[in-house]
């Protein structure tokens, strides 16, 4: 599953591409949905970052179908978790916001402390 994950997740077209057929196999699909509650959780936050921000429109295409299925799916699984990743896109959001702002503090008081031989380092 972590391969599986890896591929569709890609920038390289053809990997992500064949990965996301998968998802057209009925075997494939039928395991799936019999293990929803373990796949959806792990597979989401690829899928999501897949319709956010990959440059091909095949793989856009693809993804889109593998959302609408788990949506199909279990409709309640599927906004769970996309909460959750809202959450922690969140979280992530402000931690950076947060990494960036203690940088600055740290170089304002670099700055203030002064001497010839500092170097600003960004």
């Amino acid at each position: 599953m972590a391969m599986l994950i890896l591929c569709q997740s890609m920038t390289g077209v053809l990997v992500a591409e064949r990965a996301l057929f998968l998802w057209n196999n009925e075997h494939i699909v039928g395991l799936i949905a019999q293990n929803r509650q373990v796949v959806l959780p792990l597979i989401f936050e690829a899928l999501e970052k897949n319709m956010q921000g990959h440059w091909n429109q095949a793989v856009h295409g693809l993804t889109a179908n593998v959302r609408r299925m788990f949506l199909e799916m279990d409709s309640e699984l599927f906004e769970e978790c996309d909460q959750q990743y809202a959450e922690r896109e969140a979280r992530s959001h402000e931690l950076s916001e947060q990494r960036e702002l203690t940088w600055k503090r740290l170089e304002a008081v670099a700055a203030e402390a002064g001497g010839e031989d500092m170097v600003m380092v960004s």
